[in-house]
């Protein structure tokens, strides 16, 4: 993409309402927009991020067999009812309206009611399970207060996943693949090493659950974390019961501060058994299906990399989750060899299946060197008069800011293999 005819532009201020850097970041940069209080567009550049964190999520759950759909975000009443979390006293985050006709119905904030109740349709025998189905959805839930930037909106896009057991043993070792399942994906990321899997509240789902927490001094909950265990427990259940429970003590915990960006939840038979799922064993006994839950919150998984690895300049994007993977800046536009030299290295890395981005606006060299470390592409190029006089281009890697001198036959092969290994990456985990 040519950055000029990028219909976004860049700030160098922030918005005045908005406080949390990662909101702030983002729109400086053009990656979103904000439309009211917990509620933005994610332009070109944000659904590029946004699609390659799906891409990343969509190939861990696709590993563990689960089979992608996507749900209506408009729900019924009288399903909601049946398993009493209709009521604002239950789950304080709807959002209700009524169809021209005069039909209550809500606004999705979560799926499991629906698509249970949907599975009754295909799950009759032990021999139709199990079924592991997920989807990224557009959730839409009536905060009181959205605050965070994208990582508490009232609307957002998460990935839930949903398994459909016989019994609890095939349950608990599909629940535990989920748990490794997201590990790789936090780890693919850049955010292995600061997530862990944390003992938590079920809130309006269960008892317990367990959540991913990364550690971040903006994050909103309090976890104490076991570092040799690389386990944690939200400070919400931290009692007796759950320290004898992981065999840990008091003493061998660290308080700190996290963002919550992924959960995962066991109803064991309960939902089955209120919306009516059941299934026939081999003995023509007639049990209820156990169902699990397992969420990721996409958009606040961006936030919260923005939040982590964002420096003074700017964003720092890992390869994984860039929009682009270089960023090929021309520092001097209005110098005809060095804009048709740059011009030629962009169709040379677009036909080597580089994703790059092209900054070929005229503009001042200060601006764009700016503007390159806002937006936080992992590589950038730069070109200049120097380029031709030394026949070398100038790489700087943003996460460190490394600068290395190489020449074109070198750039070429350095990015075609980075973006190559990218790829690979992507499709094998």
């Amino acid at each position: 993409m040519r950055q000029s005819q990028l219909f976004t532009k860049t700030r160098r201020e922030a918005p005045k309402d908005e406080e949390a850097k990662n909101a702030q970041l983002l729109i400086r940069a053009g990656f979103v927009h904000k439309e009211m209080a917990g509620v933005y567009a994610y332009l070109p550049l944000g659904l590029k991020v946004l699609e390659n964190l799906k891409r990343i999520v969509r190939e861990e759950m696709d590993a563990i067999g689960g089979q992608e759909l996507i749900m209506t975000s408009l729900q019924r009443k009288e399903l909601w009812e049946v398993t009493d979390r209709w009521n604002d006293e239950k789950v304080d985050v709807w959002f209700k309206s009524k169809l021209a006709n005069g039909t209550e119905v809500g606004f999705g904030w979560s799926h499991e009611e629906p698509i249970t109740d949907m599975m009754k349709r295909f799950i009759n025998s032990y021999r139709d399970l199990p079924a592991y189905v997920y989807q990224f959805q557009t959730k839409l839930r009536n905060e009181l207060r959205a605050k965070s930037g994208i990582m508490r909106g009232r609307e957002f896009v998460m990935k839930d996943m949903y398994s459909y057991n016989t019994d609890e043993a095939t349950h608990t070792a599909f629940y535990n693949s989920a748990i490794e399942a997201y590990k790789k994906v936090f780890a693919r990321v850049g955010l292995g090493d600061k997530t862990f899997l944390t003992v938590a509240s079920g809130g309006a789902f269960t008892q317990f659950s367990h959540e991913f927490q990364t550690i971040s001094e903006v994050g909103e909950d309090t976890i104490y974390v076991h570092q040799e265990k690389g386990i944690a427990i939200n400070k919400e259940v931290m009692t007796d019961e759950v320290l004898a429970q992981l065999t840990v003590s008091r003493d061998e915990l660290e308080e700190m501060k996290s963002i919550e960006v992924g959960n995962i939840f066991n109803f064991g038979g309960i939902k089955s058994k209120e919306l009516g799922l059941f299934y026939t064993d081999e003995a023509g006994e007639e049990l209820p299906v156990h169902l699990g839950s397992y969420g990721i919150g996409i958009t606040r998984l961006m936030g919260a990399m923005v939040e982590l690895f964002a420096d003074e300049k700017g964003m720092v994007w890992p390869e994984a989750a860039a929009p682009f993977l270089v960023h090929l800046v021309s520092v001097t536009p209005s110098d005809p060899a060095a804009a048709a030299y740059a011009d030629a290295l962009y169709d040379d890395l677009m036909k080597a299946g580089v994703d790059v981005l092209y900054d070929d606006r005229d503009a001042r060299a200060g601006e764009k060197l700016a503007d390159a470390d806002l937006i936080g592409i992992p590589a950038r190029v730069i070109i200049g008069k120097n380029t031709l006089e030394s026949g070398k281009i100038e790489s700087v890697y943003r996460m460190n800011g490394v600068s290395t001198l190489v020449t074109r036959e070198e750039l070429l092969a350095l990015a075609a293999g980075a973006q190559k290994q990218h790829r690979s990456s992507h499709a094998h985990g």
